[in-house]
């Protein structure tokens, strides 16, 4: 961060439980390199990618900030990295920031890419910006004290990332599943490098989502947002909604004659033994359909779907019919 000249004061922007793991290797580093540091916590949860939680840090920010040369570090998952990122491309009309990714989630998908939000009533990242960290520092040795069931929802994205882009990465996963949920270091830094390079790439071309390129990237979220948002973002988590959207996905397109069925099965297959969810329980399908129709891709009736025509390969359609949509949801419930 000093050879990036990028400012001399550092607002942290983290949780208590992820202070309390990091700050003491964090503050004797800062230190070490002439830069001041401020920590700001927020709530552990999805309710921290809200206007009121950023209008509080923004309030915050312009009393710390005086006559200092700020920056932002984003210190946490996938949540925290969203909100971060969002203040600070608003905040004096953007300054830099930093990702310090510490969940399997953001270090493979929600840390690259420069895409910022908080969420509205209505659904998720519906107000946001892309605005590019000017650091990502993704290492797998904080993910030593990930819980479990995170590992695992994390995996839906890398999951992701290998039906749509990368065979090769698919086969790797098939074969390598328990050394990467038993945390093997090696398993763990191929598969972030991997989707990060992949991601990194779709990005690169299409950084605004403006050619079609970048929507690739939302295999597994249309249904997915709509299972987070059915269930008041309490009951999965957004690896987990991801990896339930896939599925529905995976049956969208083998009901459109896309997938074959043992690519299908082999799909279904790998997201079972990554120990993701393989049923929606305790939520009203009409509500998730519902909640779809306020998603980002959707424009007026016309709905727009990631599906697949194999293992590697994806494909966007248009319009896909409801009522293929409405089984595929009661096929999963």
């Amino acid at each position: 961060m000093r050879q990036l000249n990028i400012g001399t004061d550092a607002y942290i922007i983290t949780n208590s439980s992820l202070q309390a793991l990091f700050n003491k290797n964090i503050n004797k580093s800062l230190i070490k390199s002439g830069l001041t540091f401020y920590y700001k916590l927020v709530p552990d949860s999805e309710k921290s990618k809200s206007f009121s939680v950023a209008v509080r840090i923004l309030t915050d920010l312009s009393a710390y900030g005086r006559n200092k040369r700020l920056f932002i570090l984003a210190l946490g998952g996938g949540v925290i990295g969203d909100l971060a990122g969002f203040v600070a491309s608003i905040y004096r009309r953007g300054i830099p920031y930093v990702q310090i990714p510490t969940s399997l989630l953001a270090q493979v998908d929600s840390s690259i890419g420069g895409k910022t939000a908080v969420d509205l009533s209505r659904g998720k990242n519906l107000v946001g910006s892309f605005y590019q960290p000017k650091l990502v520092l993704s290492d797998v040795g904080l993910l030593r004290t990930l819980p479990l069931r995170q590992l695992k929802s994390a995996l839906a994205e890398v999951i992701k990332y290998a039906v749509i882009a990368d065979r090769e990465l698919f086969i790797f996963l098939e074969n390598n599943l328990s050394g990467i949920l038993a945390g093997d270091k090696t398993c763990l830094e191929y598969i972030v490098a991997r989707c990060a390079g992949i991601k990194a790439g779709i990005v690169s071309r299409d950084e605004k989502d403006k050619k079609g390129i970048r929507v690739i990237l939302n295999f597994g979220h249309t249904l997915g947002h709509a299972i987070e948002a059915a269930g008041n973002f309490k009951v999965y988590n957004h690896g987990e909604a991801v990896g339930l959207g896939m599925l529905a996905a995976c049956g969208i397109s083998r009901r459109m004659s896309l997938l074959n069925e043992n690519s299908c099965q082999r799909i279904e297959d790998l997201i079972k033994r990554a120990g993701i969810p393989m049923r929606i329980k305790g939520l009203d399908t009409k509500k998730i359909i519902a909640a779809q129709y306020h998603d980002k891709k959707f424009y007026g009736a016309v709905n727009k779907f990631v599906l697949l025509k194999g293992i590697g390969r994806s494909v966007v359609m248009n319009n896909v019919p409801l009522e293929i949509i409405k089984e595929v949801l009661r096929e999963r419930v």
